[in-house]
């Protein structure tokens, strides 16, 4: 069974949060911290894991992230806090 990701990002001073999908959770953080994952972590220097969910179907991983996406800045803070109220680098 394969598994999908849905992820935060952060940049180090906290201004910036990236929300994404994968199938390799591993990689694709490993791109982002290289500045290779997307255009909008390379310019934010968002660098940190902080959060992230597992699903076994893409759709759900995709309806996941999209309803994320559309929380508030407020929201998406609290989804971290549960997981993360340290925010450390989850991916060390």
């Amino acid at each position: 069974m394969k598994t999908y990701w849905v992820y935060m990002m952060r940049s180090a001073n906290g201004h910036a949060l990236y929300t994404g999908v994968t199938n390799n959770l591993d990689r694709r953080v490993r791109e982002h911290k290289e500045g290779s994952g997307s255009a909008f972590t390379a310019r934010y220097k968002c660098y940190m894991l902080v959060y992230y969910e597992d699903f076994g179907l893409i759709d759900q991983a995709i309806e996941r992230e999209k309803f994320i996406k559309s929380l508030s800045r407020v929201e998406k803070e609290r989804l971290i806090d549960a997981m993360n109220p340290e925010r450390k680098d989850l991916f060390e």
